[in-house]
């Protein structure tokens, strides 16, 4: 059994955020390979199945989503080396994916809460390079990672996102 947790906030107002990229990687996944997602949040999350793999869209805030990561890996007994998280990264240039096996939160307060939810960082991650200079800072890193992509980081995303599915599906098959 894996699971794949993207992070992202609850709520049609942060749809399409810089925050919100693993949601939508993982919609993308989903809408590429004809799969539904639950209709009611199970365990703190919107959770989809494939084969022997669990996808999750936690329903806390994404600060605060490690208690519902771990609630699935011990349900499901995942170890933490079949867990792989997708998340946004400003440090990163926009629509870089990085893929890394372990490591460090970064910065990243979603990373942050996994590692203390999990007592480890030793979990696969891809972060998706969110990055805007020039735009983050006029906005300050809060108001960056809320806002919504420019038009030309939106006719980007396609690109991106099939991307992000091969790397999905390069690691499934592991």
């Amino acid at each position: 059994m894996k699971l794949i947790v993207g992070l992202g906030n609850p709520g049609n107002q942060y749809n399409f955020t810089r925050h919100n990229i693993g949601f939508l990687a993982l919609d993308y996944y989903f809408k590429l390979n004809h799969l539904s997602w639950s209709e009611k949040p199970r365990l703190g999350a919107i959770f989809g199945r494939k084969d022997d793999t669990i996808f999750i869209k936690p329903q806390e805030f994404y600060n605060e989503t490690g208690p519902v990561v771990q609630k699935y890996m011990h349900f499901y007994k995942i170890p933490t080396s079949d867990i792989l998280v997708i998340c946004d990264n400003f440090d990163l240039e926009f629509g870089k994916v990085r893929y890394r096996s372990a490591g460090a939160a970064g910065g990243n307060n979603g990373l942050k809460s996994i590692d203390k939810a999990l007592g480890t960082s030793n979990y696969p991650r891809i972060r998706i390079g969110t990055g805007n200079d020039e735009l983050r800072k006029k906005m300050g890193d809060i108001d960056f990672v809320l806002s919504k992509f420019t038009t030309k980081e939106k006719e980007e995303l396609p690109m991106i996102l099939n991307n992000i599915t091969r790397t999905i599906e390069e690691k499934l098959s592991k």
